[in-house]
């Protein structure tokens, strides 16, 4: 099943990627508001599987807005993967955990103003959490997902970095600066959720490739390592960490400019397509 954000109302897409409206097609009986859903995702879940697509709409894609505009929390993972491709590093005991501020999700196909400084890119899975879960073991974490989609972490890296701490949250919550997409897909609908692919190009060069079976910590590994800590809340979203190729760790280091288009690709979910613009005068 993949569900997405139509001009603000909640459709599941269906084969070439005709849309049907989920309130209307539902008698009213789930709101037409994409985040709602996560609150009654079993009902709603068993309601799609007998869905019909007999009065389903071409989608326009111009339409679609982040799938999940308001969660409750925004997780996001550091160093899940090597920063360096041909390193073995040992799982981290603990994962870093930072969040970015809901105020920074913006759609699949977003122009997203570059504030200026040092704007890096990062491609990663998200996981969207389907229902309430406190200390989840690892064998059941999957069961917690509603599913999947693409993100990109986009940072500005002075601002992460200044002050005498790294400023992780603010750097990376810009306006923009969490492009999600372009639907969420549940994970049977991927041959294997722990093993997707993973591409971010920027202006049409390839900058990132790895899979997420490369994580240092997988996703149910880090869905029971966040649940021992604070309980998870349906529609919560994680990014779950970017693999090597971020523009800082170029030599020299390379960031974004005004004009630049990053595409983020995640394998059996689809693309972004994100372009940096100037401030308005």
């Amino acid at each position: 099943m993949r569900c997405a954000n139509l001009a603000g109302r909640l459709v599941l897409v269906g084969p070439g990627n005709a849309a049907v409206d989920v309130s209307r097609a539902s008698g009213g009986r789930f709101d037409p508001d994409p985040q709602a859903v996560y609150e009654r995702w079993d009902e709603f879940r068993a309601w799609a599987a007998r869905a019909s697509f007999d009065a389903a709409e071409p989608l326009d894609p111009g339409l679609l807005r982040t799938p999940v505009p308001r969660p409750p929390q925004v997780f996001a993972i550091g160093l899940n993967y090597a920063m360096q491709p041909t390193a073995t590093p040992e799982p981290p005991a603990v994962p870093m955990v930072f969040t970015k501020f809901a105020s920074c999700l913006t759609g699949p196909y977003a122009d997203v103003v570059h504030p200026g400084g040092s704007v890096d890119w990062e491609v990663e899975l998200v996981v969207v959490v389907a229902r309430y879960g406190y200390r989840i073991p690892a064998a059941e974490a999957w069961s917690y997902v509603a599913g999947i989609s693409a993100g990109q972490d986009l940072s500005e890296r002075r601002t992460q970095n200044a002050g005498p701490v790294p400023q992780f949250n603010l750097g990376k919550s810009f306006p923009g600066f969490g492009p999600v997409g372009p639907w969420v897909v549940t994970p049977d609908e991927v041959d294997d959720p722990d093993d997707l692919a993973l591409e971010c190009w920027v202006n049409g060069e390839l900058v990132q490739k790895a899979r997420t079976s490369e994580m240092l910590l997988s996703v149910p590994v880090l869905l029971e390592r966040l649940s021992a800590i604070t309980p998870l809340l349906p529609g919560d979203l994680v990014f779950t960490g970017t693999p090597a190729g971020v523009g800082e760790r170029h030599d020299p280091p390379r960031f974004l400019q005004v004009g630049d288009v990053v595409v983020t690709k995640v394998s059996g979910v689809g693309d972004l397509r994100t372009v940096l613009v100037a401030q308005e005068a």
